[in-house]
């Protein structure tokens, strides 16, 4: 049965409308505008009968005050009054209200636009119930394509770790430093139309895919103790090349652009490019490296330093800070270098939270 709320500080009124609606609705009843307010608060109303001339809060001003609020802005009011006339609708209208009833009232006019207004009421609530349903399916599908996503991640991320002698304390520590210098960035004046909170988050998800393309390097020069020689480092290189390629043709596979992998592509190929244009694989200079890979750059030599490696050990944090901060402007972007800066105590909390030989996991 349909809920009314009426409005009106004259009893002979609220008691008229009583028994008219008594038979066929839930009926609730105010004698002023702050107690119908209250009411309609408490007990959501499909429709509010208000008289407009009232001691206190007139209808008007309890129209708008119904329509400010989220939980009653749907709910259709129906002013009345003995004085509506054409300037007095305009404002009724404007405040929101759906209809208006001059008094005294017509009964079967009265009944036929309650009737009117509570089944246009019943159908855009059902509108809304199948949007919302909508909404709902949406959000569980986006959930199903990106838990697929960081389960893909997640696998070629393992692959290449069976390959590859850094571990994942590494691999968890520059993605959390990859974050975290983003979020620090997103206000730069530089920065903020690029890192968007989506954004920020693919960087994330993408930035353990960064050394991906070792997995095409022969093990004795990716495992090698002593230093490279020139011609076995030139193939070292090589592995920007080849997580490029791997991720491109997994992208042909959906026969468009895929912005899961858009971040990861640049993470891949751009972070070993440098800030003065001396990096590889392009040799890309300052902003023309993109801005993914520029964070990148950062979390990953620093960690790099600090990692014991088969072909050197690891370097105390304060020796590392320093080399960040010598690189500003020639290997690092400037500002990014100062981000890392402001943010050292926090880069040396990842540190020994995810200490190697801990266990640790990639961030969704």
């Amino acid at each position: 049965m349909p809920h009314i709320l009426v409005i009106d500080d004259s009893r002979e009124m609220l008691d008229h409308l009583g028994m008219m609606l008594a038979p066929n609705y839930e009926l609730s009843q105010a004698d002023n505008g702050e107690t119908g307010l209250a009411i309609a608060m408490e007990r959501l109303p499909d429709l509010i009968l208000l008289d407009v001339c009232m001691e206190g809060t007139d209808g008007y001003t309890v129209c708008e005050r119904l329509k400010e609020q989220a939980s009653t802005r749907h709910i259709p009011v129906v002013l009345m009054s003995a004085y509506i006339d054409t300037e007095g609708e305009a404002r009724a209208f404007e405040v929101g209200a759906s209809d208006c009833l001059r008094k005294p009232i017509n009964e079967r006019i009265a009944a036929s636009r309650i009737q009117v207004q509570l089944s246009l009421k019943a159908a855009q609530d059902l509108n809304r119930d199948r949007e919302a349903a909508l909404e709902q399916e949406v959000r569980r599908r986006t959930e199903h394509i990106e838990l697929t996503q960081h389960v893909a991640l997640l696998a070629l991320v393992n692959l290449a770790r069976t390959r590859d002698t850094e571990t994942g304390g590494h691999i968890v520590r520059t993605q959390a430093y990859v974050r975290m210098l983003a979020e620090r960035l997103r206000e730069h004046p530089r920065f903020s139309a690029e890192l968007t909170p989506n954004a920020i988050r693919l960087i994330t998800q993408s930035a353990p895919l960064h050394d991906i393309g070792k997995i095409g390097i022969p093990d004795h020069i990716l495992r090698k103790p002593g230093a490279l020689t020139p011609e076995e480092m030139t193939i070292m290189r090589t592995h920007t090349t080849l997580g490029l390629q791997a991720l491109e043709d997994a992208e042909r596979l959906y026969d468009r652009r895929v912005d899961f992998l858009r971040y990861a592509k640049d993470i891949v190929i751009g972070h070993h490019e440098r800030w003065d244009g001396k990096g590889y694989p392009y040799g890309l200079k300052g902003d023309a490296i993109p801005v993914a890979a520029r964070l990148m750059a950062v979390a990953d030599v620093f960690d790099a330093l600090i990692s014991k490696r088969v072909y050197k050990e690891a370097f105390p944090q304060k020796v590392a800070f320093d080399i960040i901060q010598q690189g500003s402007g020639t290997q690092f972007d400037p500002d990014i270098v100062d981000a890392f800066v402001d943010l050292s105590e926090r880069f040396a909390e990842i540190v020994h939270i995810h200490r190697d030989g801990e266990r640790s996991s990639v961030a969704a």
